[in-house]
């Protein structure tokens, strides 16, 4: 049986030679082989105008690439064939930017899955770091109690020996709501920790009852000797005093020195922030129903209460649309041979998933107990290449040229001139929002190529028709060009940004007819595109765009890469996994970032709350995705619920090792 290892070198541009990735691949099996072709990708991609050193480049699409040995070349037994590519798309920054699978193509077209070392960075030998970073729970925290996000009024007196765990009593439907779901949370987060015990097993008594009056998701807590009890307006505000009763008993049950449980007094808590998300990007890595609900549980008791589900891009579909069963049929699926060849880790072997309506339906009733709406997004015009690969019919069949998005994947935007689409588009809607109740559709708007549709014909015609024929000449010019230099193209202004504007305009009248609200990120805003009173907008390129976008009467929700984006890596370490096109951020500077800052009185009337976004690019490993997600996660709910002259770092950190994490990958000591 053939056998093969791959390992990949980085070395930075020096004032001798340029950068060189190299690709080096023996052959540790017990026969020759020659006329192979060597597969591989990772978030890192070689550009296409490379030259590759002792190689040929055969085919290259986004991070996925091909690549053949010297015509003649024989690969013996125990021999290494060692090729330089010299050209990136971007300089890798991390050990996980680089190759983390790999396949052979052998001469009889047979296939062979080769294992893949971390990319090796040149003079770079510290141990890759991977887990969650221990936060240790010190003998002597600032605070009494473990509670994240920090209430807005903690006013407890006395302390006894904690309680084992809660009886839950609660006093009516909405109560009795509340008390279901958390139990069921504590059951599924804590296994055997038994939070929720009845009084033969000694739970301490709490009453859960209505109370008229409070805010949407405050809460009132009080405490006596042998009881506590819990009061809200609402199913959130119910479910969010159990949860801190829930924080409070774990510290001082498993902290029994640092941390105590109250005799008397009370805690009264609302949210700073009515908006506290997080974004999961299913696309680049699929993430099955049973994650994506952990996810949300562990939302939950961080106290965020939106989910933005990132369900399409140019990788993959993940969505059951009945209309249209090639979306699941092709585009759900990556492989040697596919439409959509594996890309970001994934092998030659099929790889991938979506999830039917019936997965859908039992995670957006999850979200509802967890008191948690689901935003489901479907990325459009852009970011669209898998769906156009499973539904060719959808582009202006006249169309010439090609144009590329930053992450390098070619014509890959919906065309605004091209009529089917609308049907589509609005089909799509439908049934999307069959699906989701919290009546929001996210139709993404970010990233157009500004080179997009200057081949076609129709869109020629549609530009010349909305903005004159200088504005037609002026996209005709973009032919054929590459964008995308130093990041993802600036289209405002441009013959792009008209027609992208058209298109959005439309399906935005299309979802507010249906009585939903639009969500969009910043690029949305181009035009007016959006009705203001009927959307919102995620700021995202930097900081200072959402108060900008404020000012100019946009409903705005803040995520800037540089500190809420959680696939940046922690530090500048190549020991770091993670992205680093907008800088770094440790859970310090994430912690620290304030949303409000640089808003004006009336900009801040428009400020809905903040997000984090995990992009998937560079979770190619579960243990991954728990270094960079947590803790920030917290840091980043905790900066949309406790106001900030409550804030404390040095509470957080004390507090922050006692949260639940994702898949249980821990960083070594």
């Amino acid at each position: 049986m053939p056998s093969f290892s791959l390992v990949t070198t980085w070395s930075p541009a020096s004032a001798h030679e340029p950068l060189g990735y190299g690709i080096e691949l023996t052959n540790t099996g017990s026969a020759p082989v020659s006329n192979f072709q060597l597969g591989f990708s990772g978030p890192a991609r070689i550009d296409p105008h490379a030259t590759l050193e002792n190689g040929r480049l055969l085919v290259r699409l986004s991070n996925h690439t091909l690549i053949a040995p010297p015509e003649g070349l024989v690969l013996e037994p125990g021999q290494t064939w060692i090729a330089t590519a010299r050209g990136l798309s971007y300089g890798l920054r991390h050990w996980s930017d680089g190759a983390n699978s790999a396949y052979l193509v052998l001469e009889d077209g047979g296939i062979v899955a080769i294992p893949t070392a971390p990319t090796q960075g040149k003079g770079h030998n510290s141990p890759l770091l991977k887990g969650t970073a221990r936060f240790p729970v010190p003998a002597k925290a600032p605070v009494a109690h473990s509670i994240i996000p920090w209430p807005r009024h903690v006013a407890t007196t006395g302390s006894r020996i904690a309680p084992v765990g809660f009886n839950l009593q609660p006093s009516g439907e909405l109560a009795s709501r509340a008390a279901s779901a958390f139990a069921a949370l504590t059951a599924e987060l804590f296994p055997v920790e038994a939070i929720v015990r009845p009084a033969a097993e000694g739970g301490l008594a709490v009453q859960i009852a209505e109370k008229p009056g409070l805010g949407a998701e405050a809460y009132e807590l009080s405490f006596a000797e042998t009881s506590a009890s819990v009061a809200a307006s609402t199913h959130a505000g119910l479910f969010y005093g159990l949860v801190t009763l829930g924080h409070m008993l774990r510290g001082a049950r498993q902290y029994p020195g640092t941390f105590t449980w109250p005799t008397g007094g009370v805690i009264e808590d609302a949210p700073g922030f009515g908006f506290r998300g997080s974004h999961l990007d299913v696309a680049r890595q699929f993430y099955t129903g049973a994650e994506v609900s952990r996810l949300l549980r562990i939302m939950a008791w961080n106290k965020m209460n939106k989910f933005h589900w990132h369900l399409t891009e140019d990788e993959a579909w993940r969505l059951e649309i009945e209309a249209y069963p090639a979306l699941t049929e092709i585009a759900a699926w990556r492989g040697h041979g596919k439409a959509l060849p594996p890309l970001l880790g994934s092998g030659p072997q099929p790889t991938g998933g979506y999830y039917s309506k019936a997965v859908v339906r039992d995670i957006v009733a999850l979200a509802a107990d967890l008191a948690i709406a689901v935003i489901p997004e479907i990325d459009m015009p852009g970011h669209f290449y898998a769906a156009l690969q499973a539904l060719p019919e959808l582009r202006d069949p006249d169309e010439t040229g090609e144009y590329q998005s930053v992450q390098g994947f070619p014509n890959n935007s919906l065309n605004p001139a091209h009529e089917p689409v609308y049907k589509f588009v609005e089909t799509v809607i439908d049934e999307t929002l069959d699906l989701f109740p919290a009546g929001i559709f996210h139709l993404g708007a970010d990233e157009v190529p500004l080179a997009a549709w200057s081949g076609s014909p129709l869109a020629l015609a549609m530009i010349e028709k909305l903005a004159g024929p200088a504005m037609r000449k002026k996209h005709e010019a973009q032919f054929n060009q590459l964008g995308n230099h130093g990041g993802a193209d600036e289209i405002e202004g441009s013959p792009t940004a008209i027609l992208q504007a058209a298109f959005i305009r439309r399906v935005h009248d299309y979802i507010a007819s249906k009585g939903a609200l639009t969500g969009g990120w910043e690029e949305a805003a181009h035009g007016d595109a959006v009705d203001k009173d009927k959307a919102y907008v995620i700021g995202w390129r930097n900081v200072e765009i959402n108060a900008a976008l404020a000012e100019r009467g946009f409903d705005i929700v803040v995520s800037p890469g540089q500190r809420y984006y959680l696939d940046m890596a922690n530090g500048v370490e190549w020991a770091e996994p993670g992205a680093g096109w907008a800088g770094w951020s440790g859970p310090r500077e994430t912690y620290e970032f304030e949303a409000r800052a640089g808003f004006s009185e009336t900009g801040l009337k428009h400020l809905l709350g903040v997000q984090s976004c995990i992009w998937s690019e560079s979770m190619t490993d579960r243990a991954i995705f728990d270094r960079l997600v947590f803790p920030r996660l917290s840091a980043v709910a905790e900066a949309g619920w406790t106001i900030p002259e409550r804030k404390s770092w040095d509470r957080f950190q004390a507090l922050v090792g006692l949260m639940p994490i994702m898949y249980g990958h821990w960083a070594e000591e």
